[in-house]
């Protein structure tokens, strides 16, 4: 398990996670996407992509497979960063581990109405 870093201005938490779902409502078409990441070294890893539907700005990857009126592909991208923007006029972002309950971001960093990063931490990073 590695420690994952959330940092906006107002706040900066460590996390232990090594797999993970972001998870959120789309603001106009209303329809759940989730993202379901790993952690490989220092980089996330964009491991499986589910749309329940789609709309504009929603479409499915070529690749995308519909099962039970979801949508399902695998990217696997990898990035070093995460920029979450977080609106106070849309609803949070969901953080999933394992078989717990999805929690709104919220519960693990305050949102200051702009973006929140999210990076594997360093391993001197004294947070």
């Amino acid at each position: 398990m590695m420690a994952l870093c959330l940092v906006n201005t107002l706040a900066a938490v460590t996390l232990a996670a090594g797999d993970f779902t972001l998870a959120w409502m789309h603001s106009i078409e209303r329809v759940r996407w989730e993202e379901v990441w790993r952690v490989d070294g220092g980089e996330l890893v964009l491991d499986t992509v589910r749309v329940r539907g789609h709309a504009a700005g929603m479409e499915p990857a070529a690749t995308a497979v519909l099962r039970d009126g979801v949508w399902e592909w695998h990217p696997h991208t990898r990035h070093t960063l995460l920029r979450l923007t977080r609106s106070p006029y849309t609803a949070d972002y969901e953080w999933c581990e394992g078989e717990a309950p999805c929690v709104p971001m919220s519960a693990l960093i305050a949102s200051d109405g702009g973006v929140t990063e999210l990076r594997v931490c360093p391993a001197a990073d004294p947070r």
